[in-house]
């Protein structure tokens, strides 16, 4: 599952789309990667999710935790935990069946996404994006975020 090149995957679970961006290859660029419509339950988009780590070798998952604003986990955040744990048991299943060492699957890991939709849809407010067009590529857009978000902090710790 994973090769030589390291590619990041963010995902940002939203209620009618799931969002999603990729890194570049030396881990310090996030970029659109499309949305998944959903219509209410994200979960529909495992599969394709699955899909995306295969074909694109991703050797890590970032998935939006949207804690409440106090830091505490309500129910979105419960919801998007179950997620990942569904994700990360297809893919150990998925290995399995092609004899892939456990070493080799992608983590997936939640990150807070506190005011990740904020940042978004500012960032395409800058972009002079208008109103209109914002809804159907805010999630991408807050999954660029929270990807990007991750790529710095790793960079920043291994400058420490």
């Amino acid at each position: 599952m994973r090769s030589h090149t390291a590619v990041w995957l963010g995902v940002d679970l939203g209620e009618a789309r799931v969002g999603l961006a990729l890194s570049d290859p030396e881990l310090t660029l996030a970029f659109p990667a499309g949305n998944i419509r959903v219509q209410g339950d994200y979960f529909q988009a495992l599969d394709q999710v699955e899909d995306l780590i295969m074909d694109k070798c991703v050797s890590k998952v970032v998935v939006g935790y949207p804690l409440l604003l106090s830091g505490q986990a309500g129910r979105s955040a419960k919801k998007a935990a179950r997620w990942v744990r569904a994700l990360t048991g297809r893919l150990q299943e998925a290995a399995q069946d092609s004899g892939v060492a456990p070493e080799q699957l992608p983590s997936v890991v939640l990150r807070d996404e506190r005011l990740t939709t904020v940042s978004a849809h500012r960032q395409l407010y800058d972009a002079r994006v208008d109103g209109r067009r914002h809804r159907p590529v805010v999630d991408q857009q807050s999954a660029v975020v929270l990807l990007q978000s991750a790529l710095d902090n790793q960079r920043a710790d291994k400058e420490w």
